[in-house]
């Protein structure tokens, strides 16, 4: 063992024991021996969760049948975990429902927020950064109302705005550098222009403090299965600001956003508040899993997890730093903690044979093609031995795969 190993060796007990959150990680089902750094694509599973879905299915569904949506609250979970993820997100209860997937809520919530804009306002601005299918829902949805799609880099954003501006779909954190984006800021900026901000949360809730209410969010959406844990394909959630949910017109009108539901009729009266964001049935199975998923929140402080965050980061690029082979990877992730989320990306040519061998060696991170090695640190079961042994490993796999021809 060389010097430099033994001295991050010691740096990673030392930074475990004095780890507030260390024992989080028992609540996780993490007994295969591998580090697993994907938790920004796919949390791990909450151990607790088997036997509450057994309850669900045996029981609620097996036994009392249709009798659950009343008894089981299964009627209510849209807004029930809404209100339990809102915390988590810095928002107030009765703000937020869970459903459907992030790409529809996205639609739902850039079409409502250029139904709120005067008419004269034709314009959509979208972060040109942005994960693939943000882009082409704003394109259709821009497509819907009439309106142009204007892509720009968050950099351009501020410059962008004007009074043609209707509305401007945002990145918290971009999905392949973890490059944080500044919201409070750019949130002002938006409104400065008389547009509204619409904020896309999927890379930063669960990571770090958000603050939808302290920093005057319009709407927001996220999913539920990256640091939320919530399971794959788990319901994501809509974020109506309380002082736009009386003029929030959905484009998609369902028989679950009706203001009564069971009347059955032919017109459309929507409900009032967040039920809003309601539309057909909820898919209750992938619900009621993500709210007992929630219980590892119970008694954690975002800002704890934001400092455990900032600190495992910032302990990876140094193993990385000091055990990779000079010039073979490259942080795409800025080093200001202002601007960085909770994920280490790192440009390597070599990154899908990279990225295959770490597999193999039990370090799970993933693959951004064509040269991307993404590795997202969660604060509740990641530990600091774990971004060490990541770290070391990755210089391992370099040192063995060969170095791409160029040119």
């Amino acid at each position: 063992m060389s010097e430099t190993e033994a001295r991050l060796i010691a740096k990673a007990a030392e930074l475990d024991a004095a780890d507030e959150l260390a024992k989080r990680r028992e609540l996780f089902a993490l007994d295969d021996g591998t580090v697993y750094l994907d938790g920004n694509s796919l949390g791990a599973l909450p151990r607790h969760v088997p036997a509450r879905m057994a309850e669900v299915i045996g029981r609620e569904w097996g036994e009392l049948r249709i009798r659950s949506w009343d008894e089981s609250g299964w009627w209510t979970a849209p807004e029930r975990i809404g209100d339990r993820i809102a915390p988590l997100v810095g928002a107030a209860p009765g703000q937020i429902v869970v459903g459907d997937s992030t790409s529809v809520n996205v639609f739902k919530a850039v079409v409502a927020a250029v139904r709120m804009a005067p008419d004269d306002r034709d314009e959509i601005l979208v972060d040109a950064t942005t994960f693939p299918t943000d882009g082409y829902v704003a394109e259709s949805a821009a497509r819907l109302t009439g309106r142009r799609l204007v892509p720009v880099a968050p950099a351009g954003l501020t410059a962008a705005l004007g009074p043609r501006t209707a509305a401007a779909l945002i990145n918290h954190v971009d999905f392949r550098t973890g490059r944080l984006h500044d919201l409070p800021s750019l949130t002002a900026a938006v409104h400065e222009a008389g547009a509204l901000a619409v904020w896309d949360l999927c890379h930063s809730a669960g990571a770090l403090p958000v603050g939808l209410d302290a920093h005057g969010v319009d709407l927001a959406v996220g999913c539920t299965y990256k640091y939320l844990n919530g399971g794959p394909g788990s319901p994501a959630y809509l974020y109506v600001a309380e002082r736009h949910q009386a003029r929030f017109d959905s484009p998609l009108p369902g028989w679950n956003s009706h203001a009564d539901p069971f009347a059955m009729a032919a017109g459309f009266s929507a409900a009032d508040g967040a039920l809003r964001g309601r539309v057909g049935t909820p898919d209750i199975l992938s619900m009621l899993a993500l709210e007992s998923a929630l219980d590892v929140w119970d008694g954690v402080q975002v800002a704890s997890v934001r400092a455990k965050s900032l600190a495992l980061t910032d302990f990876f690029l140094e193993c990385v730093e000091a055990y990779a082979p000079a010039g073979r990877v490259t942080s795409l992730t800025p080093r200001a903690h202002a601007e960085r989320g909770s994920q280490v990306a790192l440009s390597c040519a070599e990154a899908p044979a990279v990225m295959a061998a770490l597999i193999e060696r039990g370090v799970v991170g993933d693959l951004r093609r064509p040269d991307v090695l993404r590795f997202g640190f969660t604060p509740l079961y990641v530990g600091f031995a774990d971004t060490e042994r990541a770290a070391r490993v990755l210089a391992e796999v370099l040192a063995q795969v060969p170095v791409a021809a160029h040119g």
